[in-house]
């Protein structure tokens, strides 16, 4: 939740940097020209609000599919070369959904890439994962997940850096909070997460990002077990092909805002 010892100093933001992978990216949330937009940039518009138009200035690293390693190797040195007011650094995730992964060893890697970017730029907020027991494909995994989750704020302790709770975040427990694809949260997942993003930080934000969502109709066996097989067909079964084919969603992409740029 926010802090109110850090609205002033937040108050002073002039640019800011995403690094991460697909959910930073802002994949589930289409923009123009078959881009992305994402809680990242939705949260830098709201950053922005704060300051004389034109100055203030975002760049966005992330790239769908990355692992922590690549992360750090591609977009740590980039964030650093920026050297911006503020950092978001959301990683970890693709790693802790793989099979046999461990999230004591990715927590360790994760903390010294924090301890390289807090040497280098303004503020680093970190973010923890998100509690996945209503996610159908993610929630036998809940448990590493919440491993990694006590890791990501044990470090942020350590490093004095604000976190960008997901986890308690209970308005994206809904479905409609999530893509269609159910890795991926929807445009108005995104809208949450930004808002959190904003709140954390201590500025007045224009909605309550956990305001519950309208009563849904009952869903009945056939629906779900229609949609259970449209999702198979269209997204599970693509997902598993690229496993095999040991390719990624992320290959041949590059990250779409890679300077810092006035909004």
């Amino acid at each position: 939740m926010a802090d109110d010892s850090r609205t002033e100093a937040m108050g002073g933001i002039g640019s800011y940097a995403a690094i991460g992978d697909s959910f930073t990216e802002g994949v589930g949330d289409p923009g123009p020209g078959g881009t992305f937009v994402g809680w990242a940039d939705r949260f830098a518009a709201l950053l922005a609000d704060r300051r004389p138009e034109h100055t203030f200035r975002y760049a966005n690293l992330a790239v769908r599919g990355r692992l922590l390693d690549q992360i750090v190797a591609e977009q740590v040195p980039r964030a650093k070369e920026l050297a911006p007011d503020l950092v978001t650094f959301c990683a970890g995730g693709n790693d802790i959904i793989r099979p046999g992964s461990d999230p004591d060893d990715v927590a360790e890697r994760f903390e010294r890439a924090v301890a390289d970017l807090t040497n280098a730029v303004g503020t680093v907020m970190v973010t923890t994962g998100f509690d996945t027991r209503g996610v159908p494909v993610l929630r036998h995994l809940r448990g590493k997940v919440a491993m990694y989750t006590a890791h990501v704020r044990s470090i942020a302790d350590r490093y004095g850096c604000p976190v960008l709770d997901l986890w308690s975040l209970r308005s994206v427990q809904d479905r409609r909070a999530w893509d269609t694809d159910r890795l991926h949260l929807s445009p108005e997942g995104h809208t949450r997460v930004a808002l959190r993003a904003a709140q954390v930080l201590g500025l007045e934000i224009p909605a309550d990002p956990d305001q519950p969502w309208p009563p849904l109709p009952p869903r009945g066996t056939l629906e779900v077990r229609r949609d259970d097989i449209t999702w198979a067909r269209e997204h599970l079964g693509p997902w598993i092909g690229r496993r095999l084919r040991g390719e990624s969603s992320g290959d041949h992409v590059e990250a779409k805002r890679p300077d810092l740029l006035p909004l």
